[in-house]
């Protein structure tokens, strides 16, 4: 199927032709790339998003409409600066988040996800850097949507990702646990498949600015959530997740969305009894009154109220009623819990 031909412009018999051999398609895909709880219209929907130019159409009256509605992003950011590093979040579309993370010693620059070009390269301007790498999580357009643009304009940028994803304008494929530079910064790559079959997410070494680790997730990991299990089984998004807790306490989680209020509602009806969350919550409800942007968290945080991360917990086993069978594996039981949470949060809005 090509992802260069638009349903748009095909005759009617031609586009009843071309779904015919999309439904076929899906039919032939193993079950296990597409989370159990997603239905089937759902999942022809995501299967033209994905696969294609209808998706990217989509994408681009997404991007018009909220340029549209939030000429000055969807919430107020501040940036963070370490000695020789400055993380600078960039709102984009109606709750995503795109990163640029500049070595201020040679002006260089990465950007994660760079959704909308127009906004990365107004950012780019205004902190007089260069763009010498696209780090990409994952093929969504709403994550990888600027790519081409960017690289249009900055011709030897590199562009890193998974070669399992459909990444556009993708240099630089990644294996994991892949390092790479920019300047002096330092970055390690980890595969983490679930929601797409080749996401990936990226950690900044602490060390290259004298600050703390610092982890750009994409749609593997949110505050307080995690993404939708797409592409992948609950056994494989726990592996991801547990890729992710297993980094120090003390990285910062600059997540691919700004959900933070909407999972720690969420997290309050699987686990009512957590002071934590319920106190992290206080603050994100705050912070959202005033559209400020609620990242970054940190990752000891969220193993404390997101319950994605908390699938060992034996306080979360008894909320959802869910025992471990007298010879289960203990990770086949804690997958049982996870999708057992991701069920409940399909269910409970639709991110």
């Amino acid at each position: 199927m090509s992802g260069s031909v638009s349903l748009m412009w095909l005759s009617p018999v031609a586009a009843f032709c071309c779904c015919c051999g999309i439904l076929l398609l899906l039919r032939r895909l193993p079950r296990a790339l597409m989370a159990p709880t997603e239905k089937p219209f759902f999942r022809i929907a995501y299967s033209l998003y994905t696969k294609t130019r209808l998706g990217y159409l989509f994408y681009k009256r997404q991007l018009k409409r909220a340029r549209e509605r939030y000429p000055h992003g969807h919430s107020s950011t501040q940036a963070i600066v370490f000695s020789g590093v400055k993380v600078v979040p960039i709102p984009v579309l109606s709750d995503n988040y795109s990163y640029l993370i500049i070595d201020t010693a040679s002006n260089l620059a990465a950007v994660v996800d760079p959704s909308d070009p127009l906004a990365v390269q107004a950012y780019l301007e205004r902190e007089g850097v260069t763009l010498e790498a696209i780090l990409c999580t994952h093929k969504h357009w709403d994550h990888s949507g600027g790519n081409k643009a960017l690289k249009r304009l900055y011709k030897s940028c590199r562009v890193y990702g998974s070669s399992y994803d459909d990444i556009p304008e993708l240099t630089h494929a990644l294996s994991d646990r892949e390092q790479l530079s920019v300047g002096r910064l330092q970055f390690q790559a980890y595969f983490t498949p679930g929601h797409t079959v080749g996401h990936m997410i990226y950690v900044l070494d602490g060390k290259s600015g004298d600050g703390p680790d610092c982890l750009f997730s994409g749609d593997l990991l949110f505050l307080a959530g995690c993404g939708r299990m797409f592409e992948g089984s609950a056994e494989t998004m726990l592996t991801s997740l547990d890729t992710a807790a297993s980094l120090n306490d003390s990285t910062l989680l600059w997540p691919g969305h700004e959900y933070a209020a909407d999972n720690l509602t969420f997290a309050a009806v699987v686990e009512p009894e957590n002071a934590v969350r319920d106190k992290k919550c206080q603050w994100v409800l705050h912070r959202r009154l005033e559209k400020k942007s609620t990242c970054p968290s940190t990752i000891g945080e969220e193993k404390e109220y997101n319950p994605f991360l908390r699938t060992h917990c034996r306080d979360l086993h008894q909320a959802l009623d869910l025992q471990r069978g007298a010879n289960e594996d203990w990770n086949h039981f804690r997958a049982r819990v996870l999708e057992e949470v991701r069920k409940r949060k399909d269910l409970f809005k639709e991110r």
